[in-house]
């Protein structure tokens, strides 16, 4: 008996604490953003990856060329290989290899480059993105914001994703 007395008190506490844990999650305010559109739909995004096109572009066209070169004296050893000699047809491979040892390295100098300046460029652009949101968050009196990704439903009045595009696009 009091085996029973003290399970049905143990679940009554349990059901009340389920019950209070869900009046105060119901107080709580939340709102959704996508942080992925956000990124896509500024101005300043696009910005930067045209500045940095601008930036990288001799470098891209270095790259360029060494490919090209490489192709033309692949595809000249195809077609005059047969007529060339064996000496000939050793410095044209030692040409060809040269100029791709050569691509390969600028091509990772590029890569490495680029990807550590858009990287920059990028957390730049996070940092304006999260000061809206949590100028939005401050405004709206939002207790919790989350990422869209990480939501399984929400309600559609809940999202944030087109105020923080408008206030980022007013940010420089």
């Amino acid at each position: 008996m009091k085996k029973l007395i003290k399970s049905i008190a143990i679940a009554t506490a349990a059901s009340g604490y389920i019950l209070a844990s869900s009046a105060m999650a119901a107080d709580q305010k939340i709102a959704v953003v996508n942080f992925q559109e956000v990124m896509g739909k500024i101005p300043q995004t696009a910005a930067v990856m045209k500045s940095l096109e601008e930036e990288f572009k001799d470098e891209k066209a270095v790259l360029a060329q060494l490919e090209q070169d490489i192709k033309y004296l692949q595809e000249k050893r195809k077609r005059d290989g047969s007529l060339m000699s064996a000496k000939d047809i050793e410095e044209l491979e030692g040409k060809i290899g040269v100029l791709f040892q050569d691509y390969q390295t600028k091509g990772k100098a590029f890569q490495q480059s680029t990807g550590a300046r858009k990287n920059e460029e990028t957390n730049k652009i996070i940092a304006l993105v999260r000061q809206a949101i949590d100028n939005i968050a401050a405004k709206g009196d939002y207790d919790l914001v989350l990422e869209q990704s990480a939501v399984v439903y929400s309600k559609p009045d809940s999202a944030i994703t087109e105020e923080v595009v408008k206030q980022v696009s007013k940010l420089k």
